[in-house]
């Protein structure tokens, strides 16, 4: 059973069944602290989405968060100092989950678990006061890129922030974030050349 195309949605359309409501008050319901981890993870995905112009939307049961025109697969990884509930000291940030098992309609879950990303990027929200918190300021995040490649030498399942800065050096800043993507792709040249002109 295959679904039908699905436009993407307004936030304006109308709730049958529900007077003066609509699919934005679903939203802000849903999502009303963009602090809470995984709405936190998934707007990580949306500023690495829109960093590398990709107009592909974002699928709930990928093997990867992001992936461009010319189909480089991108990992977001997300995490910061604070979060929605009350803490004692800032969180340590660790990034988990780096190896998954894909999954198809037709043959299930992979039986093992792998890197399935051509880049991973671990994005970290700085603010270390909940008066400063802007999770809709980018100046706030810093972004720190790894080619699959120097993760599989890693070998690992998680890595500690310490250790992705070890790893990856310099964040970039999301200005500059989409260059740094391209620059970390493993892929062959000849595939980039082939690709020119689709992002």
């Amino acid at each position: 059973m295959s679904p039908l195309p699905v436009a993407p949605l307004r936030g304006d359309e109308p709730i049958t069944g529900l007077s003066d409501t609509s699919v934005v008050d679903f939203w802000r319901f849903a999502m009303p602290d963009l602090k809470v981890n995984n709405t936190r993870g998934v707007f990580a995905e949306f500023l690495v989405h829109q960093a590398v112009g990709s107009t592909r939307r974002r699928v709930e049961w990928a093997s990867h968060d992001v992936e461009t025109n010319d189909g480089l697969r991108v990992e977001v990884k997300a995490g910061a100092y604070l979060q929605a509930w009350e803490q004692h000291r800032h969180s340590d940030i660790r990034f988990t989950g780096l190896r998954a098992r894909t999954w198809s309609p037709t043959t299930g879950y992979s039986n093992e678990k792998s890197y399935n990303a051509h880049v991973y990027v671990f994005a970290v929200q700085t603010a270390r006061e909940h008066a400063d918190y802007d999770p809709l300021d980018t100046a706030q995040w810093e972004f720190y890129v790894l080619p699959r490649p120097k993760l599989e030498r890693l070998n690992t399942n998680s890595l500690s922030l310490a250790s992705v800065r070890a790893a990856a050096g310099q964040p970039a800043h999301f200005p500059d974030l989409g260059s740094h993507i391209r620059t970390a792709d493993p892929r062959p040249p000849a595939h980039a050349v082939e690709t020119t002109g689709t992002t």
